[in-house]
């Protein structure tokens, strides 16, 4: 992956809002809501009737919306429907300038992702937008897609991010729950971690970032934190939220600590100075009670990272040691 592609890829997505697209007072609503990214959707939140409308009311938005500080993703129908080629060219042509990412759902192999390559690489030639500058995120929603999400993170230089759909998911594998994220019943460990760390390995195999899909008890919000947490721990970049309610739970539990968040920005400093000739070109060193190195580094890279692409602020200096 390039460094263009590589920033891209690393755009904040704590919190991804899902707007039926056919639906303008919602639409109207998110722009003002602190989600990191908001996703128009003409999938599963649009009916079948309202489909065609919807492209064009998504469209409007776009290109007259306010959508500043978010990523603005637009989910398609999947390939098996006879919607899709129109929901990317309708809106690819009309704003598409205004258009980060296309999310294709229920993607099963790396064919369809190349297909969305390839049809986003001819609009983009005919309207004049620059060549593979909108993303695409692919959306794993059954066990085909999960035995093949290796193929599926490697398929286009557009990839951004893996999204887990669990809905349809534990649909696909006869998952005996009705509660979408959560535990099925009588099953004595975590059902979903399996699936978690394949797409979580796969993402950053290919230097994609990781999305966990919705919690449909809107109105729950402890048991959202719940299941949130649990994606956060395991190292997920962010999750679904449905409800203007669970924003700001997911935008706080896949941020840094402030605490982790000062300790890291200082393990980087330190381990800068230590490494550099005024501090002696040493490979570790101490900062406070605790040894670093290069191991260190990279641990403090992830967290530093997270807080910085969530606007955080440092409340700690390096001060070099004496002599």
């Amino acid at each position: 992956m390039n460094s263009d592609n590589r920033q891209r890829a690393l755009r904040p997505r704590r919190s991804c809002l899902a707007v039926p697209g056919s639906n303008p007072r919602f639409l109207e609503k998110a722009q003002g809501l602190p989600a990191d990214q908001v996703f128009l959707d003409l999938e599963d939140a649009c009916a079948p009737l309202a489909k065609p409308e919807a492209r064009h009311t998504i469209v409007k938005f776009l290109n007259e919306g306010d959508w500043s500080g978010k990523t603005r993703v637009v989910r398609v129908n999947d390939w098996t429907t006879e919607w899709t080629y129109r929901d990317v060219v309708t809106v690819v042509e009309g704003a598409g300038a205004n258009l980060d990412c296309v999310m294709l759902p229920k993607v099963q192999d790396a064919a369809q992702v190349q297909a969305l390559d390839m049809l986003l690489t001819q609009i983009e030639k005919t309207v004049g937008l620059e060549v593979g500058g909108i993303g695409i995120e692919a959306q794993i929603e059954n066990a085909k897609g999960l035995v093949n999400v290796d193929e599926i993170a490697a398929a286009s230089p557009r990839m951004e991010t893996i999204v887990f759909g669990p809905a349809d998911f534990m649909a696909s594998i006869n998952m005996k729950s009705l509660v979408v994220g959560e535990q099925p019943p009588g099953y004595p460990a975590d059902a979903y971690h399996y699936i978690l760390m394949r797409i979580l390995m796969a993402a950053r195999t290919h230097d994609l970032q990781a999305i966990d899909g919705p919690y449909l008890q809107i109105r729950d919000v402890d048991g959202y934190r719940e299941v949130a947490r649990r994606a956060a721990a395991l190292g997920f970049d962010g999750k679904w939220v449905l409800h203007p309610g669970q924003v700001e739970a997911s935008n706080e539990i896949f941020s840094p600590s402030q605490e982790d968040y000062d300790h890291a920005e200082m393990i980087l400093d330190a381990y800068e100075y230590c490494t550099s000739e005024a501090g002696g070109k040493k490979g570790s060193a101490m900062l406070g009670d605790e040894m670093i190195d290069e191991a260190s580094r990279k641990m403090a890279l992830v967290i530093s990272g997270k807080g910085r692409a969530a606007g955080m602020q440092r409340t700690t200096s390096f001060t070099p040691p004496e002599g």
